[in-house]
């Protein structure tokens, strides 16, 4: 508990796939949960169904570009009110893929998919600050993913927006442990969301390591870094499922020309 109230969570990408999982594992444990998206029609149905099921106030939605620095101001401000000035987890989730040819793909889209990934989480991250800092052991919590661990043909700006995201994680958590709270980020492979379905299955990596894991499992990795347990033991960097724990090992085990050979195999170059 922060105070009288319920812990609470602000999500972002709250609509659908991960997003909305995190939300369901939350509000069934007891959170107050809010949930954010530019699609505020299917929030606000969440929100609804939520309620029904766990109690009309555990439950806060609203319309968020994450890429809008004052949207985000207005809305952790309106989740403040309900919480008591208090939040204990954000959830930086947020996020588009641009699956093409580097050359291919519009240049506008290489740069809504940075104003969404990186500056979101940016933005998340400075605005959320002064709530996470009055609100013992909390804890921001970045969507990161196993694309970060070595760029991808065909994901090339998503992957760097996660490489990014990666980074700026593991320097945010060093500088506000100070401040007592900490910065974890998430690294799944491949999950079966609207994302991979419509925008990355048609990746020979996909093909060639399939779908393993479901929003229920990366659902599960953010509430056990998120439960208030003593947060000094927790890792940075939580891989998700089995076979991305591998990869992770691999990566930092492996000399880079043979992670390049083997990412090039992979996405059959």
């Amino acid at each position: 508990m922060s105070g009288s109230h319920p812990r609470s969570i602000f999500i972002t990408g709250a609509a659908a796939g991960i997003g909305r999982a995190v939300a369901e594992r939350f509000a069934r444990e007891g959170w107050l949960v809010g949930l954010y998206d530019v699609d505020e029609a299917a929030v606000q149905a969440l929100s609804q169904q939520l309620g029904q099921q766990y109690g009309a106030g555990r439950v806060v939605a609203g319309r968020l570009d994450v890429a809008d620095a004052e949207g985000w101001a207005q809305s952790l401000a309106a989740f403040a009110q309900v919480t008591g000035g208090c939040l204990d987890v954000l959830f930086n989730n947020a996020g588009v893929a641009v699956t093409a040819p580097f050359g291919e793909a519009p240049l506008a889209r290489h740069h809504r998919l940075i104003d969404i990934n990186l500056k979101g989480v940016v933005n998340g991250c400075h605005a959320a600050l002064p709530y996470l800092k009055r609100t013992p052991q909390s804890r921001a919590i970045n969507m990161c993913s196993a694309s970060a661990l070595y760029g991808q043909p065909m994901l090339s700006t998503y992957s760097a927006t996660k490489a990014a995201v990666r980074s700026l994680t593991e320097a945010l958590d060093i500088e506000w442990q100070a401040h007592g709270v900490r910065v974890l980020d998430v690294l799944p492979l491949f999950v079966n969301t609207a994302m991979v379905r419509d925008e990355v299955s048609k990746m020979k990596t996909v093909k060639t390591l399939g779908v393993r894991l479901t929003a229920e499992d990366v659902a599960g990795t953010v509430w056990q870094l998120a439960r208030p347990l003593s947060a000094r033991g927790l890792p940075v960097h939580s891989p998700v499922g089995l076979q991305t724990k591998l990869f992770y090992i691999a990566a930092k085990l492996t000399p880079d020309g043979l992670n390049r050979w083997i990412t090039a195999k992979l996405g059959g170059h």
